[in-house]
């Protein structure tokens, strides 16, 4: 591994692409060398609470002209992501992904593609690491309960619907209990859709709201009990620790790893 790992942000002037940017300065090991943006105006992008700058372009393959970095940190999201991602692996780039989006057609591709070039690359829904524990927690909890519900929120800019971690969450859940969960069926629906949305039995339900950056919550239900489990990011910090541990990870890989949860060696529990 490099001693020092030299890092750039796709999608710098994002909400999360500027606390990446924060991030990288302040780790040990780790060096914020450029960004890239499709709102860049400038050649030069401020570290939030820094006097530095590093350069800035509209794409990654014109940021490569000027700076070769050793990993990007990609927030996008959808076909974007994609590109970005391929864009990183063909020019031997290492990505450390968080966008969402991404189908699992998405993820084949991108994971042939960096096993043929033997680039790392890490793609998560979720880089908080509380978030990834309930994950686990969940999958290991749904060999005990029939019933569940999953409630998710963020903040109002979000684009999709339900969350990737929800979706994550919900995958890991029908795996812990190796079959769908049971569910209950309305007889009257008075407004349409007031159940959410199903996922093997678990009904899943989104809101999207100022003041709210990310919080998932199951709900397990069995006779006479529920368990619930609650994970919230108050900020976006939250996600930093798991991205520069990812950052780290990526130099030394070959291929694709999906989930934060591989990387912190959390298994998925058996049926």
């Amino acid at each position: 591994m490099p001693t020092e790992i030299t890092v750039a942000i796709n999608g710098a002037l994002g909400r999360m692409g500027s606390t990446v940017l924060s991030a990288a300065a302040a780790e040990d090991g780790v060096t914020p060398v450029g960004g890239a943006d499709t709102a860049a105006t400038s050649g030069t992008v401020t570290i939030p609470g820094t006097s530095v700058s590093v350069p800035l372009a509209p794409d990654l393959s014109s940021l490569f002209t000027d700076v070769k970095p050793d990993v990007v940190v990609d927030f996008t999201n959808g076909a974007a992501a994609r590109e970005a991602i391929n864009t990183c692996v063909e020019a031997g780039v290492r990505v450390v992904s968080g966008s969402t989006g991404l189908s699992p057609e998405d993820l084949d591709e991108i994971g042939q593609l960096a096993a043929e070039r033997r680039i790392g690359v890490i793609s998560a829904s979720n880089f908080a690491l509380g978030a990834v524990v309930l994950m686990h927690l969940a999958g290991i909890a749904s060999k005990y309960f029939d019933y569940a519900d999953l409630i998710e929120s963020h903040h109002e800019a979000k684009v999709d619907a339900p969350s990737g971690t929800a979706l994550s969450i919900a995958k890991a859940m029908v795996d812990g209990r190796g079959s769908r969960f049971d569910q209950n069926t309305a007889e009257l629906q008075t407004l349409a859709d007031t159940r959410g949305g199903n996922y093997q039995g678990i009904n899943i339900h989104s809101a999207r709201m100022p003041g709210r950056v990310a919080r998932h919550e199951v709900v397990f239900g069995a006779l006479g009990q529920t368990l619930t489990l609650t994970h919230d990011s108050i900020n976006r910090d939250s996600f930093m620790p798991g991205v520069m541990l990812a950052v780290k990870r990526v130099i030394s890989e070959n291929g694709l790893i999906v989930g934060l949860d591989s990387v912190l060696g959390l298994g998925k529990p058996k049926p």
